[in-house]
């Protein structure tokens, strides 16, 4: 497929730099009215003002596609993902609107270890099938790069499978989404080491860690550090192990009370600390000056009925803040970009700029690759969303709809309309 496009007449609105950004720089939106993208072999190569769309030497090389004023924005980078799994967990809200909490319901055989029984029994192919399905969903709604988790296999075979499943899915020439795979061994401990985390930590550590590295299966290595499943030092020392492998660190950190994973993420230089719901004040301050990005996961703490993360506070404080959608299989089966926009918005009290920095460049960073993807620049693939409106503030504003008109990944067009 031709990776040679002109983009004109659009309405570009962009974040800059090859970082992310943090406090009130989150606000600061590049915006060009009438401007023209130029993206060669799917990355951009000029944006700038207008300079004629039929020009001398490019005209049959090139893709030429008239935005009609619409605005464009970077590809969305959904940083925070689990994507790949078997089963539902329906029943479960069900429970949840009852009145019984996340982590009772782990307590009784419910939670990740249902859906760790259904991701073991199916196949690579089943679990390729229900990924792409997702995959295709994120990407009418924008999304160019997504992260996805392993983490719902918790034994050897399961859990290199899912991360398989991931490459194989991110090898196709045409995919609309890359992915960044993580691995979450560390999700929970498997009933088959139940009294007997540091023994499954060590499993980990001396053979999965390994194995992941030597095929190549994961850039990232990520733990669920949080009470009753694993603490602050075994977090530590996971991650420590997964650092010296070549492994680049993330954290599940204070979701659900507050146990100082901000500061651990801020200690180890992790590339991101998420959920980040109880995080204290110390630890805000501590992912700021250490460049940790704070990614928020409102459509999670909507399901749970939780309070929001202090986005806010977090943003006020020095922090680069991400959005991301936590789309899994049980605290929050929604992949939804609108609605991660909206209540980003309303209730975390982001800007609409703020919001799109946290889900492009932001986001980006904290999957480690703002230099490469998250803005519209010279040098950076050519992924973007283009919306249906002229005005990005409509973002927040459709609550909960779609509004992307056209999805762009490396100079190939995908209308979604």
């Amino acid at each position: 497929m031709r990776k040679n496009l002109i983009i004109y007449h659009a309405q570009i609105v962009t974040p800059m730099g090859h970082s992310a950004r943090k406090g009130s720089a989150m606000g600061e939106l590049m915006t060009l009215t009438d401007g023209t993208v130029e993206v060669t072999d799917g990355v951009i190569t000029y944006v700038g003002p207008n300079r004629g769309e039929n020009r001398e030497g490019f005209y049959s090389d090139y893709w030429h596609y008239d935005a009609q004023g619409c605005c464009l924005l970077p590809g969305f980078v959904d940083s925070h993902t689990h994507f790949v799994f078997g089963g539902q967990r329906a029943e479960e809200f069900s429970w949840r609107l009852k009145g019984e909490s996340y982590m009772s319901i782990m307590e009784r055989g419910g939670g990740i270890a249902s859906t760790v029984r259904a991701t073991r029994a199916l196949s690579a192919e089943e679990l390729r099938a229900s990924a792409a399905g997702f995959l295709e969903k994120m990407h009418r709604m924008g999304v160019t790069t997504v992260e996805g988790k392993s983490g719902y296999g918790l034994d050897r075979e399961t859990e290199l499978r899912q991360l398989a499943v991931m490459q194989n899915l991110n090898a196709e020439a045409n995919r609309k989404v890359d992915i960044v795979s993580t691995f979450l061994g560390a999700h929970a401990v498997p009933v088959e080491y139940a009294g007997r985390t540091e023994a499954y930590v060590d499993f980990l550590i001396e053979e999965m860690v390994p194995l992941v590295c030597e095929h190549q299966l994961a850039t990232c290595c990520d733990v669920f550090c949080e009470k009753g499943v694993f603490s602050v030092e075994q977090s530590r020392r996971l991650l420590l192990a997964a650092q010296k492998h070549g492994l680049q660190l993330k954290l599940h950190a204070d979701e659900i009370v507050q146990l100082g994973g901000a500061e651990l993420a801020a200690e180890l230089g992790a590339l991101s600390a998420d959920h980040l719901l109880q995080a204290s004040d110390q630890g805000i301050r501590a992912m700021a000056e250490a460049g940790v990005v704070a990614t928020l996961l409102p459509l999670t703490a909507f399901a749970l009925k939780e309070p929001y993360a202090r986005g806010r506070e977090m943003i006020d404080a020095g922090c680069a803040v991400a959005l991301a959608t936590d789309l899994n299989p049980g605290s929050c089966f929604s992949g939804s970009i609108p609605l991660t926009l909206a209540l980003a918005c309303i209730y975390m009290k982001l800007s609409v700029e703020e919001a799109i920095t946290a889900l492009t460049l932001n986001g980006a960073a904290a999957v480690g690759l703002a230099d490469r993807i998250g803005s519209i620049e010279v040098g950076k693939q050519g992924d973007f969303a283009l919306l249906q409106s002229a005005d990005y503030h409509i973002l927040p504003y459709y609550v909960g709809m779609n509004c992307v008109k056209t999805t762009i990944k490396r100079g190939v067009l995908f209308p979604v309309d």
